[in-house]
């Protein structure tokens, strides 16, 4: 949620920042904030000089009665009791101004940054570095479903009989690698100086509604019937409102965190052959990292973040690239950010195995997370970035560590994790 002073001083900023998005259907919210933010302050003056006026008639009323003019200080109680009933009204209209206000503000996306390329969606990222060079086996790599059935890792089939399309059970192993992958992640990020946290899996509605937008919500989360609960999509949910509501010491901060957890997704829509198997699915789990700051460091941590990804990647021998989001792929409370990419010798491109994102004050103001200081109060910067998801993780990993013979070498920063083992046999 963007600063009101913005509406208020600036207009036409947020609408040109609204077209640079390419979501000129919301242009007419910059206008409907403006007359409800308007009409508030009206309401809020007019509430101001009705108790300024009430202070002085009652004292009026105490001095007539001083002086036996009964007659007068009925008067002037009518006079009171009136004011007080537009006061009532007015805290009503307040109420309800203020709400709709909130909803119009929340629907308006944040400032990108002018480093952010103009683009209508993904198609027009653009790619910012390459770090390791991309493998080419002099043999066929096959789909990643068929690599883990050959190492005896995966059953799908039996996860469609419980659970239906979407979820998989993994086993031997592949599951020791899943797992391995996680922890070797944490341990990476605690290295960092990050403090390690598994936080609720489940979140209220006014923690979803405060840390993304609305379409994304609809889109996402699964929420338990007949509770004000809502399963997390990421734990950067969870982390992130674990401040809500809070003013923490400008010394507590930068706050840097990582996290575990089981993620839940709809994932609506159709999907090509890419995304079958375990790429893309409602169930999976997740290391995060989550950084609260002060506004003049988060370019700073934004740098970093990625670069961790980046560092873990190479640090388990897979070529990756970094590609800078365009504006159109924003979601509408970043104000930058960049996609981490692993390179897959099967399909000979990148894709998508993390995103690091700077929300600046967006998620803070929704959520009230501020910070005090020598120079007073303010709202905090929040950061979010993904270390591993190991669905995806696992498809780089596998086809970047794929031998001839249908095994699975385990680079030498993994083996610790795996019980020494240097490699995964395919089975005969």
């Amino acid at each position: 949620m963007i600063d009101i002073n913005l509406i208020r001083t600036a207009p036409e900023l947020v609408r040109e920042n609204i077209r640079k998005k390419f979501q000129d259907k919301k242009l007419p919210l910059v206008d409907e904030a403006a007359e409800l933010d308007a009409k508030k302050r009206a309401l809020l003056n007019e509430g101001d000089s009705l108790r300024a006026a009430r202070n002085a008639l009652s004292k009026q009323i105490g001095l007539l009665m001083k002086e036996k003019k009964t007659e007068e200080a009925e008067k002037v109680k009518a006079e009171v009791n009136k004011d007080a009933e537009r006061l009532a009204q007015i805290e009503r209209e307040t109420e309800e101004v203020s709400a709709r206000l909130k909803k119009v503000m929340m629907s308006i996306p944040n400032i990108v940054s002018q480093e952010t390329p103009i683009g209508k969606d993904d198609s027009e990222n653009v790619e910012r570095e390459r770090f390791l060079d991309p493998k080419i086996p002099d043999f066929e790599v096959p789909y990643h479903v068929d690599i883990l059935e050959k190492l005896s890792g995966i059953d799908i089939d039996s996860a469609r009989r419980t659970s239906g399309q979407g979820f998989y059970y993994l086993t031997g192993d592949i599951a020791r690698l899943h797992s391995a992958i996680l922890t070797y992640a944490r341990d990476f990020m605690i290295g960092k100086g990050f403090t390690y946290c598994i936080p609720p899996y489940m979140i209220r509605s006014e923690v979803v509604s405060g840390v993304m937008s609305f379409e994304e919500m609809e889109g996402m989360m699964y929420k338990i019937e007949g509770e004000d609960l809502y399963l997390i999509g990421t734990s950067e949910h969870s982390m992130i409102g674990r401040f809500m509501n809070t003013t923490l010491e400008e010394k507590q901060l930068p706050l840097t965190l990582t996290s575990y957890s089981p993620c839940f997704r709809k994932e609506k829509g159709a999907h090509g052959l890419e995304e079958r198997g375990i790429y893309r699915i409602h169930q999976f789990e997740k290391q995060e990292m989550i950084v609260v700051c002060k506004p003049e460091e988060s370019c700073e941590w934004y740098e970093k973040m990625w670069n961790y990804t980046v560092e873990l990647f190479v640090s388990l021998e897979i070529p990756v690239r970094t590609l800078e989001c365009c504006t159109g792929d924003l979601a509408d409370l970043k104000y930058r950010s960049v996609d981490v990419e692993a390179w897959s010798p099967r399909q000979k491109k990148y894709f998508e195995v993390g995103s690091c994102s700077n929300l600046t004050d967006a998620q803070a103001r929704r959520l009230g997370i501020r910070y005090k200081g020598e120079k007073g109060t303010a709202f905090a910067h929040t950061l979010n970035n993904t270390v591993v998801a190991p669905p995806r993780m696992l498809i780089a990993f596998l086809e970047n560590h794929l031998l001839k013979d249908g095994s699975v070498e385990i680079p030498q920063a993994l083996r610790p994790y795996m019980g020494g083992k240097d490699r995964i046999e395919a089975k005969k």
